[in-house]
């Protein structure tokens, strides 16, 4: 299948040599003519893969709950930034300002704002939101945000930005690079450009000749600078993705397209690309900051512990057997071992030390 960004990427290769796998990923997500997040509908049923918040609104309700915990720990501030990174459809916010109307202090002092680059999914997220009880404001980027206090949240963003990936040779690790085969298709390849040996880490030291390494600058800076934020005028981020919790090797880097597999390469703008998220490698930028991370929990635990169960029995309380089972599949879809339960990671920094329900410890990745 051909697309009119893979005639483009050919061309400018072709051109001007090949490229890095974070121009790549650039590229296939945020072109603003061709990219997947500015011309496709990629969530839901007819898109190509189901969030959390798509599955049931007990996901996004007890999100809220999380949410409001940090905002009596942060002493109820008269004014508090309500912010959301890479929106989606608005689903996730909507459900959690229905659980935040039960605070009218939080609803009251709340200002919401969207961190949203896409013009067409702004214009989905607003219609999402239309009879919430907080209207938006849009921003290309956080820094956007005004000054103050933030409760941040931020549901599968991490994995949509750009990684480097390095191949381990004989003289070290190589920047991996995608170029063009002898039939003028595109091809992963090895580029000149080298990561300093200080940059491996431990677990990665003696991998033999062809490992692949990934590095995520992008999220880290990202993880700073929202570190930075919540130091200096106070708040809390959670972050929920898939990803590891110690840095190691490994290709990671996939394609979704019609809620299935796709090869790399196969369709650039028509496809979702992700990687896993290096939870250790945000904690470590978090702290670089001045914030301080919580010990990751499972989404599976962590919404266990909010009350999943609880709410899935108020929810079904009088319905059909039919609805019960709807609400009982999602539980299972949503914190099941063998579904989103375990793959998924709830991940939260923090402007102090004194942990939020339910993370229970400060984290220490060294250690």
């Amino acid at each position: 299948m051909t697309t009119p960004l893979l005639e483009r990427l050919k061309a400018q290769i072709s051109v001007s040599g090949p490229i890095t796998v974070a121009e790549y990923m650039a590229a296939c997500l945020g072109d603003r003519a061709h990219g997947y997040y500015t011309t496709a509908e990629p969530f839901g049923v007819k898109g190509d893969f189901i969030t959390a918040p798509e599955v049931s609104q007990m996901f996004g309700e007890l999100i809220g709950a999380f949410l409001v915990t940090a905002f009596q720990d942060l002493g109820d501030p008269q004014s508090v930034g309500l912010v959301e990174l890479g929106p989606g459809r608005g689903t996730l916010m909507a459900d959690i300002l229905r659980m935040a109307r039960l605070r009218p202090a939080l609803i009251n002092a709340a200002e919401l704002h969207l961190v949203e680059t896409s013009p067409r999914l702004r214009e989905v997220q607003k219609n999402t939101l239309k009879k919430a009880p907080l209207m938006p404001t849009f921003h290309d980027r956080l820094a956007g945000v005004p000054d103050g206090p933030v409760l941040i949240v931020a549901n599968e963003f991490f994995d949509a930005l750009p990684i480097h990936q390095f191949v381990k040779t004989q003289d070290g690790w190589h920047e991996r690079v995608i170029g063009l085969d002898d039939a003028g298709e595109l091809a992963f390849g090895v580029g000149t450009a080298r990561l300093d040996e200080k940059d491996v880490p431990k677990t990665a030291r003696n991998a033999a000749p062809g490992t692949i390494l990934e590095t995520q600058p992008a999220a880290n800076a990202i993880c700073e600078e929202i570190g930075a934020r919540l130091s200096a005028h106070g708040g809390v981020a959670l972050f929920i993705d898939y990803g590891y919790l110690r840095s190691a090797p490994g290709d990671t880097l996939q394609a979704v397209h019609g809620h299935a597999y796709d090869p790399v390469l196969a369709r650039p703008g028509a496809a979702d690309l992700t990687a896993h998220v290096n939870f250790e490698a945000l904690a470590h930028a978090a702290k670089r900051a001045g914030a301080v991370a919580f010990a990751p929990l499972t989404q599976g635990d962590f919404l266990l512990k909010l009350g999943l169960l609880e709410r899935a029995g108020v929810l079904g309380s009088g319905k059909s057997p039919a609805v019960q089972d709807d609400i009982r599949a999602a539980v299972e879809r949503l914190a099941g071992p063998e579904r989103m339960g375990e793959l998924f990671k709830m991940f939260a920094i923090s402007s102090h030390r004194t942990p939020i329900s339910p993370f229970d410890r400060l984290w220490h990745p060294d250690q």
